[in-house]
């Protein structure tokens, strides 16, 4: 649903909204209504519907604890818990919880308003704006949300700004997408890299690849993540690369991976990093879904034109470039993972091996990072893992950590004698919908090398299998991935369901072999296997094989089953 900015009265759209307090901006349009100065999302406080900086606030109405505000005037406050639980706005704003008399919280922005009576906590919400509607009810009042839009829509035609107000510096405001309480290091990270671009230093395009990548940097021009955009994936219509163009105007009929979904790369990214994390592995580099902006990355020439005519508007016609929506590039929704030093492909230091024989105890290492490895591709069913696109980082004994490499403390062992890590990165061909049976086969090119002729260890064994043969747990890790799947303007709730029938089957098959003592060359050779869920089976919270899924072999197979 399209919401309506209470200052200017037009409508605002999903990509551009600025929400706070309940209420949808325009980026310009959030700004104290005394002194003009842009305010944060959340970081300010509004009396009768209109924003005010804390400073401004203070000055014109007194204290939040002051009797500025009416005698009965109550408090609600939001819920401990996260604003994404499965609430709805009607729940959150429940009359039986206006009467808690709470105190607002003083770290908290607050809404002060004269027809309601009320201050209210911000509950920032997914929503299309049902809160702001629940809002005159709470009251008693009878307006409707169009006398409300109307409302505004008349205050905003009043309201009128000198030509000595502040103006927004030009920018895309794509830190108004990214958001991440849980994990505030990401965070940090990803705001040094918005600082990095504002300041002029802009993400560098990889050469490598048939894809549009990035390296993004820090404001001192440390490389600090590898950001990819949907709109330039291999397949995708922004893609600045040639090859793929070639490769469907010459080979049509193989064109594209029939199994995969198309310019969902960067929710696989993402989504091996989540499976990563939640079985323990810690061999993917920490990977989100991102929003950014920057000069060097591949636009369309209508959105570059679009950007520099607003740029001169608001620098020759304030007046005029107030009222756009955007100024600035748009910003590209994709994946962002962290980059990780000293390490290089494992194709190089695989013939070194050959070449080196490696101590026993490091032998061990480089064995137990590779089951991780195996483990990953095959639960995600990776269609595309060659010996290019992992890393290995290894350091002689004496040499020590001071090379610039990735501390010890963000990897999951921690052991001091440990010499030998390995980074699965490059996972956006993976969460097949089907398993290969056209063309291609997509095998694991790690399948010939001598490492996967040995049995899975004891370790392994003992990190992933009691997880692993939990159905609950695997359907937990259902859950999480149609979260994240399902923020993708093209999801399919069909498709997702087929992408994790073929994942349940990887998990199964995984699940036989390590309790057989299986190695992962016998893994993949074991039958193919599709789990879907039952119609009839149960839809409690205690999940088993039996009464809940069906499982079914995949027996068509590609025409070029080695390639």
């Amino acid at each position: 649903m399209v919401g309506y900015c209470p200052i200017c009265g037009k409508p605002v759209y999903f990509g551009e909204k600025k929400r706070s307090l309940g209420r949808d901006y325009h980026p310009l349009c959030l700004k104290c209504q005394k002194c003009n100065r842009q305010l944060t999302a959340g970081q300010h406080a509004e009396y009768d519907e209109k924003p005010y900086c804390s400073h401004c606030y203070l000055k014109m109405f007194g204290p939040r604890e002051t009797s500025e505000l009416d005698a009965g005037a109550t408090a609600v406050s939001a819920p401990e818990s996260n604003f994404h639980s499965t609430d709805s706005p009607s729940g959150l704003f429940d009359r039986s919880r206006t009467g808690l008399g709470l105190a607002a919280n003083p770290g908290v922005a607050v809404r002060i308003s004269d027809s309601c009576e009320s201050v209210l906590t911000e509950l920032e919400t997914d929503g299309s704006g049902e809160e702001a509607l629940l809002l005159p009810c709470l009251a008693g009042g009878s307006s409707s949300p169009r006398g409300v839009r109307e409302k505004r829509g008349r205050r905003s035609r009043h309201s009128s700004s000198s030509d000595k107000d502040t103006l927004a510096s030009p920018g895309t405001n794509s830190g108004d997408f990214n958001h991440f309480p849980d994990d505030p290091e990401f965070a940090d990270i990803i705001q040094r890299a918005e600082q990095a671009i504002e300041s002029g230093v802009f993400p560098e395009r990889i050469s490598q690849g048939s894809s549009g990548s990035y390296f993004v940097k820090d404001p001192k021009g440390k490389i600090i993540g590898v950001f990819k955009p949907k709109s330039e994936e291999p397949y995708g219509h922004l893609n600045p690369k040639w090859t793929k163009y070639f490769h469907k105007l010459c080979c049509p009929c193989c064109f594209g991976r029939g199994c995969l979904l198309p310019n969902q790369g960067y929710l696989s990214e993402a989504a091996a990093s989540l499976v990563d994390t939640k079985l323990g592995l810690g061999v993917v580099p920490k990977t989100k879904v991102v929003y950014l902006a920057s000069e060097t990355f591949h636009y369309s020439a209508i959105d570059r034109a679009k950007s520099r005519g607003k740029k001169y508007a608001l620098e020759k016609v304030p007046k005029v470039g107030r009222r756009f929506h955007r100024v600035g590039l748009p910003p590209k929704v994709g994946s962002f993972q962290l980059f990780v030093e000293c390490f290089r492909e494992a194709d190089y230091w695989l013939r070194r091996f050959e070449a080196e024989p490696l101590a026993e105890n490091i032998r061990k290492q480089l064995q137990s990072q590779f089951e991780r490895l195996v483990v990953l591709d095959y639960v995600i069913r990776n269609t595309d893992r060659g010996n290019d696109n992992w890393l290995i980082k290894y350091e002689k004994p004496g040499e020590g950590g001071d090379g610039g490499g990735q501390k010890d403390s963000e990897w999951p062992e921690n052991c001091p004698d440990s010499c030998i890590k390995i980074a699965a990165i490059d996972n956006g061909l993976a969460f097949p919908f089907k398993h290969p049976d056209e063309w291609r086969a997509y095998p694991f090119h790690w399948a010939w090398l001598p490492q996967a002729k040995v049995a899975f260890s004891q370790e392994t064994r003992d990190l992933v299998l009691s997880r692993l043969s939990d159905m609950n747990f695997v359907q937990d890790l259902c859950e999480d991935l149609y979260e994240m799947f399902k923020t993708d303007k093209g999801f399919d709730k069909t498709m997702f369901e087929r992408q994790m029938s073929v994942m349940r089957g990887q998990v199964l098959n995984l699940t036989q072999a390590l309790k057989d003592g299986k190695s992962p060359i016998q893994l993949v050779q074991m039958p193919r296997v599709v789990v879907e869920r039952s119609r009839s089976g149960s839809q409690g919270r205690v999940v088993t094989l039996g009464n809940a899924f069906t499982q079914t072999f995949h027996c068509k197979r590609p025409f070029f089953s080695s390639w």
